[in-house]
């Protein structure tokens, strides 16, 4: 299924990690085979801040990092309404531009 997404909104992206400690958010937790660390998945709040021709997007992060990512990816997907607003402390503020 083909989503179009626009610059401003807002995405969660389903990152996987591995540490000895997972964080407060993680999800899906396993350990590894031998024990030694965790595997898991946070999920990241994140806003469009630009589509490209390719359809590739931008977003941006809270910390203001850029990433490109393709709409297609399994794991990026658009916030629920209830996810706006549950977690909006945790979505990156959008930037006023001046023009």
């Amino acid at each position: 299924m083909r989503i179009d997404f626009r610059a401003g909104d807002r995405v969660i992206y389903r990152k996987t990690k591995c540490s000895v400690r997972p964080s407060p958010h993680a999800k899906m937790i396993s350990p590894a085979a031998n024990g030694d660390a965790y595997s898991y998945e946070v999920e990241k709040f994140w806003i469009v801040t630009a589509v490209q021709p390719d359809r590739k997007i931008v977003v941006c992060t809270r910390r203001d990092k850029q990433h490109m990512l393709d709409p297609d990816d399994p794991a990026l997907r658009r916030a629920h309404w209830r996810e706006r607003f549950l977690f909006r402390s945790r979505f990156p503020a959008l930037k006023a531009t001046s023009g």
